[in-house]
């Protein structure tokens, strides 16, 4: 049989660890064991920021949809309320764009559900 020799793929795979870690501070930047599991938390904190980025920007749209809503004399949770039962079918991102940088159409759409509700 005929040798193997398996260094090269050994060194690609650490230096592509290293390679990774690039930045870390102290030795998890240039030893591979440390380098490897600074990594493995890094990965697991980037998982669960991913999904707090998301957490964070709903909370975000809300507060912008409630100043803008309490600025026209509504409440955050009356506005969401009719504008579900009126059927405008506008998700809180859009609805924080516009109060944020359009008032006078997001003004226009708490009017238009107002309007639907005391007609109702």
């Amino acid at each position: 049989m005929v040798r193997v020799k398996r260094g090269v793929i050994a060194h690609k795979r650490r230096e592509k660890i290293l390679k990774q870690a690039k930045g870390y501070r102290w030795g998890r930047k240039n030893k591979e064991r440390s380098a490897k599991d600074a990594l493995l938390h890094a990965g697991r904190n980037a998982y669960r920021g991913r999904k707090l980025k998301k957490r964070n920007a709903r909370r975000l749209w809300q507060v912008k949809i409630g100043a803008g809503a309490r600025a026209e004399g509504i409440s955050y949770s009356q506005l969401i309320g009719t504008l579900h039962k009126e059927g405008i079918a506008l998700d809180r991102k859009v609805l924080a764009a516009l109060a944020e940088h359009y008032p006078t159409v997001f003004k226009a759409i708490i009017d238009r559900a107002a309007s639907a509700k005391t007609a109702s």
